[in-house]
């Protein structure tokens, strides 16, 4: 049976803290209004996507990518970001390269996030094929549907998470305490799950074509997910008992 507890309750190793958003009026607003942003662009191409699944979630890649990115760097704290600075004896006059430094760290951190999400649509691919996908047909379809769900749920994770195997360890066992880019990859996989069930139910619409369903739930779990994540269920945790 599982329940929610304060992630406040001790755990068998050091908890980790909910990810928080820069303090910043800028990131409180691009926060909010990212979700809506995502479901406003997908339900415009919904009918291109409908008629030409392939063509239409090829041609949304890359849009959905600098949405992503432009989310992750302008609200969300860099993986490291965290980390006391050394102090250092600087010179008076001297020019202030922290400015500087931070832009180039997050431009690294976003670029080698992108390069992680990529490599693990494959994966993506092969756990919708166990899943049901269809395995001799549709496989451009089922690969571009892993790469729109790898840019939701993966991307964030990535850039704020980076590749800490303890992190990644508590994010598989759902023991990562809730917020808002841990909220919207559950959502986004759970949306994806369930977007499958119409599939097979024999009304004879053309939405029920793979994988539009399941990409349509990807993204409508993903925008749930993140509101919930980071408004209602901060800082608790999924505890199995």
């Amino acid at each position: 049976m599982s329940s929610l507890a304060p992630s406040s309750q001790p755990a068998p190793t050091k908890p980790s803290l909910p990810i928080d958003l820069l303090p910043t009026n800028l990131a409180r607003l691009v926060s909010q209004a990212h979700p809506a942003l995502l479901l406003a662009a997908y339900y415009i191409r919904f009918p291109a996507l409908v008629a030409d699944p392939v063509s239409t979630l090829l041609q949304s890649l890359l849009p959905v990518a600098v949405i992503q990115i432009a989310y992750a760097v302008t609200c969300l704290p860099a993986v490291g970001a965290g980390a006391k600075p050394v102090a250092k004896k600087v010179k008076l006059n001297a020019p202030k390269k922290g400015g500087e430094s931070q832009v180039g760290r997050k431009a690294f951190t976003a670029i080698l996030s992108l390069l992680l999400t990529l490599f693990t649509t494959l994966p993506l691919f092969t756990l919708q094929i166990l899943f049901g996908a269809p395995l001799t047909t549709h496989l451009p379809h089922t690969l571009l549907s892993s790469a729109h769900l790898a840019l939701l749920s993966l991307f964030p994770l990535f850039y704020v998470h980076g590749t800490s195997a303890s992190k990644w360890r508590e994010i598989i066992s759902i023991y990562s305490p809730i917020d808002e880019v841990f909220g919207g990859s559950v959502g986004a996989f759970i949306g994806a799950w369930l977007g499958a069930v119409p599939i097979p139910l024999d009304w004879d619409r053309e939405w029920q074509a793979w994988p539009i369903t399941v990409v349509t739930g990807a993204y409508l779990g993903y925008g749930v997910g993140k509101v919930v994540g980071g408004w209602v269920l901060k800082g608790k945790r999924v505890e199995f008992d």
